[in-house]
């Protein structure tokens, strides 16, 4: 594709030609790949521009502009220019990137060309395929809800485009009756944008609906417990009854009336109260809390006043259910993807209503939560999916995985990066994964304060930015690939739009990627969170990104990330074995920490087994499994996810988890099909074939010992197979019949 560049009126020193030879020996080389170099692209050279619109329209192909600063000219001189491409929303014939704050403003900008060729190279791969939708449809009733003054002034904005009802509790009613008003406590609202359903509890004796706002129960009350809210302070009241007989007409007024529930089904709500009606970090789509902030109210007027129709987002999830390790007969296993969820997306399905959760992973200080009533696995409600992507990476199967995009076409963007900056004679190549919204404004900021506060570096040249939906969508498996492809480090820049959750998955995340960089013999910090919630910490950020580089392979791989996000990991850790300092053999295994560790053993209290083998029917990723011609628990340590359903099913509490990696025979060992523990059988006392385990059947013959049913013969018959038991129970049957025979 056609990429122009330009260095910004020459305050960047671009090598043209160095640029041009690291684009065509990038991965993804093409001939039509080379980028041409402008000074003032969004001036004088302007028709430069738009001969090159003009021709990639014809072609067909996409437009590659190396500035983001001037977008919207560029746009608006596309839009003039006869016989180039319309840009739609679908459509982008387009396409933005930036070279100037990302590298060509920081201090050491002439190393940068290894950076910038990298950038130029990913920008030029093509768009990922694109992914289901999820649809909304409002019709613009709006809920206003707060104190009747602030209710009111909000409705007042809001009324022209949207049909507006107000709940208020408390405050003074507008005396002209504009619209539906209800004087009441909400007590629950559920739902998103075109699908709220709000219920509210009024228990006041003045109903709103019934009165004419005359003012005639205010003149009679002789305490003063009715203003202009319309409504009985209680409190104050002294039962004189006086406004009841001046309402008579209208009848609104009835201290008998019992409490009132009601509730409707809103578009959209305005929440204008200090205390949002939802806790979760992230709201649901279509609801705005103000509190008492101005200028948070406009926002929110303007954007309400533009959401009526039909919106569509992407459906940014893909979920597998056959992978998935929350549940399994009627038993809680891996609950990580619910707790991780800011916006309460997810939720469980696991059978046996009221049943609280197990042993499943679960951050400290986070208590046990109730499950579902039907069904199995997990339920994530796509309205709610805000897109964060943390469920896919705290997942420790894959069941849950990030579509937007997924992890083939990311990690095809990270590859072409560190593999075009290792081409171009980049060393030590640090990503910097960010948001592309708070994030990317943030790294902006740094280079602008770099190109006029000496004392900055600004974006190193060794750092390569990568803006992403957001931060938690990538995980412990693209970071392992990318350090096994010539990444020095990986490092994640977090600022105020992360939701604590994602904070303590992302360090649980990285905690183990250390982990297990370290234990292969790596030195140097390969993994870490950076945080920056704004410009005022932009010294701290120059200061992080100037961190010394750790080290690396000797050679970097050469495989793709897979769909399969368990493959990846596989592929990045045995290459990162074979490339280790340490020497292969050296190392047995690395400890790893407990929380979101998706590696590991099982330890097995072989005095408190039985072998029921009740595991193996719970595991959901084969990694147990029986024996048929003896009694033997048989391990595979690679399939084991650390979901602790295993643990939570065992009826004797006789397994604990053991996360870990192991590296006993480079690696082959946790692919292995290993023995955890094996019995001697239990033979028939009949016919003397196997059946069970000794310890099983003695400890069935203990427990139903007093148990009425299994005295004498019946007794015996626990010692006996299947077989024999039936044998034996009709034998005694017909000896039974004969002696009642009478002569």
């Amino acid at each position: 594709m056609k990429t122009l560049i330009c260095d910004c009126n020459r305050t960047m020193p671009l090598d043209g030609p160095a640029l041009n030879r690291a684009l065509a020996n990038s991965p993804n080389a093409s001939s039509d790949g080379l980028a041409t170099v402008h000074s003032v692209l969004c001036r004088r050279e302007a028709p430069a521009f738009q001969r090159a619109a003009k021709e990639t329209a014809a072609s067909g192909e996409p437009l590659l502009v190396a500035c983001t600063q001037e977008q919207r000219l560029f746009l608006e001189l596309n839009a003039q220019t006869e016989g180039t491409a319309r840009v739609g929303i679908e459509e982008r014939p387009i396409r933005f990137f930036n070279i100037r704050e990302t590298g060509g403003w920081s201090r050491d900008a002439r190393n940068a060309t290894p950076k910038i060729a990298a950038l130029i190279a990913a920008a030029q791969l093509p768009d990922p395929e694109p992914v289901p939708t999820v649809s909304y449809r409002s019709a613009g009733r709006c809920l206003v809800i707060g104190s009747a003054e602030a209710a009111e002034r909000a409705g007042a904005m809001l009324a022209d485009r949207l049909d507006v009802t107000l709940l208020v509790d408390g405050g003074a009613l507008s005396q002209q009756r504009e619209r539906v008003v209800q004087a009441a406590r909400l007590t629950k609202l559920t739902g998103w944008l075109g699908a709220f359903q709000a219920e509210w509890e009024t228990s006041n004796p003045i109903d709103l609906d019934l009165c004419t706002r005359c003012n005639a129960c205010i003149d009679a009350c002789p305490e003063g417990a009715i203003d202009f809210s319309y409504q009985v302070d209680l409190a104050a009241c002294r039962s004189h009854r006086d406004c009841v007989r001046v309402c008579e007409a209208a009848g609104a007024i009835d201290f008998g009336r019992a409490p009132q529930t009601a509730g409707d089904r809103f578009d959209l709500v305005l929440d204008l109260r200090t205390e949002p009606a939802f806790t979760m970090h992230q709201k649901p789509q279509g609801y705005f809390h103000v509190g008492h902030d101005d200028r948070a109210l406009a926002s929110a007027v303007l954007e309400l006043r533009d959401s009526v129709g039909e919106f569509e987002k992407p459906r940014f999830f893909r979920y597998q259910p056959k992978l998935c390790a929350h549940s399994r007969n009627e038993q809680i296993g891996c609950s990580a993807c619910i707790y991780v969820c800011s916006a309460r997306a997810i939720r469980s399905d696991a059978s046996q209503k009221g049943k609280t959760q197990g042993r499943g992973p679960r951050p400290a200080g986070v208590a046990a939560m109730p499950v579902a009533a039907s069904g199995g696995g997990i339920v994530v409600e796509p309205h709610l999916c805000v897109g964060c992507g943390a469920c896919s990476t705290v997942c420790p199967s894959g069941a849950l995985t990030f579509a937007y995009p997924g992890p083939v076409d990311q990690g095809k963007r990270l590859r072409t990066l560190l593999a075009t900056y290792a081409q171009a004679g980049g060393r030590d190549a640090a990503l910097l994964l960010h948001s592309e919204g708070a994030g990317a404004r943030l790294i902006g900021d740094l280079g602008r304060a770099a190109r006029v506060d000496k004392s900055m570096r600004g974006v190193p040249a060794r750092v390569l930015p990568v803006a992403l939906w957001h931060t938690a969508s990538v995980g412990l498996d693209l970071w392992l690939a990318a350090l096994a492809q010539g990444a020095s480090q990986v490092w994640i820049l977090l600022t105020d739009e992360e939701a604590p959750e994602y904070r303590e998955a992302l360090a649980a995340q990285i905690a183990v990627a250390q982990a297990i960089a370290s234990g292969l013999g790596y030195r140097g910090e390969h993994f870490r969170l950076i945080e920056a919630r704004d410009a005022r910490d932009l010294s701290a950020l120059d200061a992080a990104l100037s961190a010394a580089p750790a080290q690396g392979v000797a050679r970097a791989a050469s495989f793709a990330a897979q769909a399969d996000k368990r493959v990846t990991l596989d592929l990045a850790i045995d290459h990162l074995l074979a490339q280790a300092p340490t020497a292969v053999g050296a190392i047995e295994e690395i400890a790893l920490p407990a929380a979101g560790a998706p590696f590991g053993s099982l330890v097995i209290d072989t005095q408190r087994c039985t072998m029921c083998l009740s595991c193996v029917g719970a595991c959901p990723e084969s990694a147990l499994a029986d024996n048929p011609e003896r009694p033997q628990l048989r391990f595979i340590e690679k399939n084991c996810v650390q979901c602790g359903l295993c643990a939570s099913t065992c009826p004797e509490d006789a397994i604990q988890l053991q996360p870990r990696l192991l590296l006993a025979d480079g690696g082959r060992a946790r692919k292995a099909n290993r023995v955890l523990h094996e019995m001697e059988p239990y033979r028939c006392v009949r016919c003397g074939s196997p059946f069970g385990t000794l310890r099983a059947i003695e400890n069935m013959r203990v427990k139903l010992a007093g148990h009425s049913a299994f005295q004498g013969a019946a007794a015996e018959r626990l010692k006996m197979c299947g077989d024999c038991r039936v044998i034996d129970i009709h034998s005694h049957a017909n000896e039974v019949r004969i002696t009642d025979i009478k002569p």
